[in-house]
């Protein structure tokens, strides 16, 4: 087991900027901006009622931002100016818009503060896409 524990991969942090429509897989160090709260409400037809919860948050690095789906308990990790690890995120399309989420594959940490100011002039999420399926 210690083999396979030195032969993992580093992971590769990319950039807000660097992101596109339909990737997955990305590894980013970003700061919160703002969090709003879209909903919230009960599951009683589960045995265990829990809380369902979304928010939208705008999280953003040196070089852009992007709205951030936060999905149940990922909500209370999203303070603003909280510096959060998200790993093996992914691009979702809402509206012709990119949304940033972290599905149970991936990973959402709380870490240190970070030292970089966000960008905020760079929202990649009011860009519009309009995806065109392309017949060879």
């Amino acid at each position: 087991m210690a083999e396979t524990n030195s032969a993992r991969r580093k992971p590769v942090f990319t950039k807000v900027d660097q992101l596109r429509p339909g990737t997955n897989g990305h590894n980013l160090v970003v700061k919160v901006v703002s969090s709003k709260m879209v909903l919230q409400k009960a599951r009683p037809n589960r045995p265990q009622v829990r809380q369902m919860s979304i928010a939208e948050c705008l999280v953003g690095d040196e070089t852009g931002t992007i709205l951030f789906t936060a999905r149940n308990e990922q909500v209370e990790m999203m303070k603003p100016d909280a510096t959060i690890i998200l790993r093996n995120a992914k691009i979702d399309m809402f509206k012709g818009s990119m949304r940033l989420a972290v599905d149970k594959w991936g990973r959402v940490e709380v870490t240190e503060p970070a030292s970089f100011t966000v960008k905020e002039d760079n929202n990649l999420s009011l860009v519009e896409y309009e995806l065109v399926n392309v017949v060879e």
